[in-house]
């Protein structure tokens, strides 16, 4: 059984994230969505909401299960068996850090691989931190993270309103 772990604070998730797992899901045989426990980040949501949005939107995918994890996410990929990391790509400077953290997990554990995916181009400029940015200002979230993260901001955010949207089709 071929396993890929595909790490990230997800603090949320957005569509990009989905985008990337998705796709890892058709290409290995079992995956595990890492939630990371960074302390150097400071998170909106705890360790156990994002484990459980995750859980919740990816519900549907039977060969995704969704984990979280302390320390260097090679050593996990090596305590899960995993036969790869996969990493999304969103735009050029992604690649320069990608590339170098890819360098030095290999050099800790010389069977496990690095995948990088290039994210669709609809979602390449979605970050969680920008999607935090917009919750909080009020802007609309529905074309950026999937619905469910769109009640949990709200929860979060006391009911503040989160609408509107720039359709190009509206003048």
């Amino acid at each position: 059984m071929r396993t890929a772990v595909c790490p990230g604070s997800f603090d949320p998730v957005t569509l990009g994230h989905l985008d990337i797992i998705i796709r890892a899901s058709v290409i290995f045989d079992r995956v595990i969505v890492a939630v990371s426990r960074n302390p150097i980040k400071n998170p909106m949501f705890s360790i156990s909401e994002r484990v459980e949005m995750l859980k919740e939107v990816l519900k549907p995918y039977r060969n995704v299960t969704i984990d979280s994890f302390d320390g260097l996410t090679v050593y996990y990929a090596v305590e899960q068996k995993a036969v790869a990391i996969v990493r999304g790509l969103r735009v050029l400077s992604d690649f320069d850090n990608e590339f170098r953290t890819a360098l030095v997990n290999k050099s800790l554990a010389c069977n496990v691989e690095t995948l990088f995916l290039m994210t669709r181009a609809e979602y390449s400029y979605i970050s969680s931190s920008a999607v935090k940015e917009v919750a909080i200002f009020g802007g609309p979230l529905d074309r950026l993270v999937p619905p469910l993260v769109v009640g949990k901001f709200k929860e979060k955010l006391n009911g503040k309103p989160i609408s509107g949207s720039c359709d190009s089709r509206e003048g």
